[in-house]
C-alpha cells in the first residue's frame, strides 16, 4: 500500500498524517505542492492540515492552484483515494473534489480541543472499522470549520448517506452539525477534526488509529 503526503508552504501536520499512515502500514512519500504528477502506484493521497500558503486568501484558496492538485483532481477522477484533514478539507473543496465551503467558525474564535463526533456511514473505506452510530473522540483546532453548502446540497448529502461525521455539540456552527463528507464515489473524504492525532491512547484517544487501520485492511483486501 503506498500513501502519498502533500507538502505546502505552511503546512504543520503533514508529518503527523505520514507517521498515521506509516504506523498503518503504508508506505509513504511526501509530495511537494510544486510537483506536477504523483508517485506511480499510489493508493491513497493526503492533504493534511495546517495553514497552506499562511491561509491569507480564503483558507485552502491558494494551495488548490498549486500544480499538484491537478494531479490530485485527476487521481480522484480515476477513482483513486484521498483524504483532506482540516486545511486539506479546506483544499478539497476549493478544488471542488468535495461540496461545500468552510467558512470562519461561528464564534469567531480559534477552537482547539478534543471533539466529540458521531459516526454517521460505515459505509465507505475510512468509516467502515467504526460502529454505525458510535461517538469517537478526535481533536479538532482550527478557525475556519464552519461547513457551508446550498439547501439542495445538504439534502443531497444526506439522501446519498455522503456525511462520515457529524458534531456531538457542534463546536463552529457547521450546517447540520457536518464534521466530514463523502465523494459521489466514497473514495474522497474531507474532515475537519484531526485523526492522525489520535493514533494512540496517549494522544489521549486511539480512535483516529481506526480510521487508518479500516484503510489498510480494506486497501490489502482488495
Amino acid at each position: 500500500m503506498k500513501a502519498a503526503v502533500l507538502v505546502f508552504p505552511g503546512s504543520n501536520c503533514d508529518r503527523d498524517l505520514a507517521v498515521a499512515f506509516r504506523a498503518a502500514g503504508f508506505e509513504t512519500q511526501m509530495i511537494w505542492h510544486k510537483d506536477a504528477v504523483l508517485p506511480s502506484g499510489v493508493d491513497i493521497v493526503g492533504v493534511p492540515g495546517g495553514f497552506s500558503y499562511g491561509d491569507y486568501l480564503r483558507c485552502g484558496a491558494i494551495a488548490a492552484q498549486s500544480p499538484i492538485m491537478r494531479a490530485v483532481a485527476a487521481h480522484a477522477a480515476a477513482g483513486g483515494y484521498v483524504l483532506g484533514i482540516c486545511n486539506g478539507f479546506q483544499v478539497l473543496c476549493e478544488t471542488r473534489i468535495l461540496p461545500g465551503a468552510l467558512m470562519r467558525n461561528a464564534g469567531l474564535k480559534f477552537v482547539c480541543r478534543p471533539q466529540k463526533l458521531r459516526v454517521e456511514t460505515t459505509d465507505s473505506l475510512f468509516t467502515n472499522g467504526y460502529a454505525q452510530g458510535a461517538e469517537i473522540t478526535i481533536p479538532i483546532a482550527h478557525h475556519d470549520g464552519n461547513y457551508v453548502a446550498d439547501p439542495e446540497t445538504l439534502a443531497q448529502l444526506a439522501a446519498e448517506d455522503r456525511v462520515a461525521f457529524r458534531y456531538v455539540g457542534n463546536p463552529n456552527g457547521a450546517a447540520d452539525d457536518i464534521a466530514g463528507v463523502l465523494s459521489a464515489n466514497r473514495r474522497v473524504l474531507g474532515l475537519m477534526p484531526h485523526p492522525e492525532r489520535a493514533m494512540e491512547p496517549a494522544h489521549g484517544s486511539a480512535d483516529g488509529a481506526v480510521m487508518f487501520q479500516s484503510l489498510a485492511q480494506a486497501l490489502v483486501a482488495a
